[in-house]
């Protein structure tokens, strides 16, 4: 059995790590490269770095923190927000990344999916959907989840594996913030209809969740943010509490 993951999630708003409910109403949540080096010595298998309103701002994600976070800690490092070109992927790699996430991007110009993996390899490449289920839809939506598109998630999956993404950071805005569980209907979907791992992102709320996803929802990795931010769940409990109940994790306890 492949190991699952645990990943916490930074976004970042003008520096500095925030957390909100559905996408918005955004909360302070620390300092990033202090937060990134707890997680990375408590045991997260992953970190990803979210620069929220880079697309949005029409701005770059900012290099120099994720210079600053890159030497904090030893685990695989992701960072999204703002990545466009093959140059900005060349940059943030060189600042210490990775991997990269891209979303808005990739619905706008499909093509730089394959643009960047030829160049980097599929390995390096994510591509972040935010989904919402509008009548009973799942619709891909851009730009940190304030634009709609007519893609539907499923079809759109199947395009960016298709283009040589390495990886989908599945995140449901439905349950993003909400703690009520990960959208494990449509992760299993995608999970058994995709060659490439799947990360569940969105709802985090209960150790159980996590089980949940990796069980259920079929996912490869689980992505939260606030439960790890504010302290409702530790790291290397959530591995023992998981262990305990037959997923397979790397451990540290």
């Amino acid at each position: 059995m492949l190991t699952k993951r645990i990943i916490p999630c930074l976004d970042i708003k003008e520096g500095r790590t925030v957390k909100g409910v559905n996408f918005v109403e955004l909360k302070d949540a620390g300092d990033p490269v202090e937060l990134a080096k707890i997680y990375s010595d408590e045991g997260a298998d992953e970190l990803v770095f979210l620069d929220i309103t880079a697309t949005v701002d029409k701005r770059k994600t900012l290099l120099e923190l994720v210079e600053k976070v890159a030497k904090a800690i030893n685990i695989p490092f992701t960072v999204g927000g703002g990545v466009s070109t093959v140059e900005d992927v060349k940059m943030l790699l060189g600042a210490g990344a990775d991997k990269i996430s891209i979303n808005s991007a990739a619905v706008k110009n499909p093509a730089i999916i394959d643009e960047m993996a030829a160049e980097f390899g599929s390995q390096c490449i994510i591509v972040a959907i935010d989904t919402k289920n509008i009548d009973g839809i799942d619709f891909v939506h851009t730009h940190g989840g304030r634009k709609p598109t007519i893609l539907k998630t499923q079809s759109w999956a199947k395009e960016v594996s298709d283009r040589g993404a390495g990886e989908i950071l599945l995140t449901s805005m439905d349950h993003d913030g909400t703690k009520n569980g990960f959208a494990n209907e449509i992760t299993s979907e995608l999970s058994s209809m995709l060659p490439i791992p799947i990360i569940a992102s969105g709802g985090a709320g209960k150790m159980v969740h996590f089980w949940d996803t990796f069980t259920a929802g079929k996912a490869d990795a689980a992505l939260a943010a606030s439960i790890f931010h504010f302290k409702e769940i530790g790291i290397p409990e959530l591995k023992e509490y998981l262990s305990g109940r037959g997923v397979s994790v790397r451990t540290t306890f």
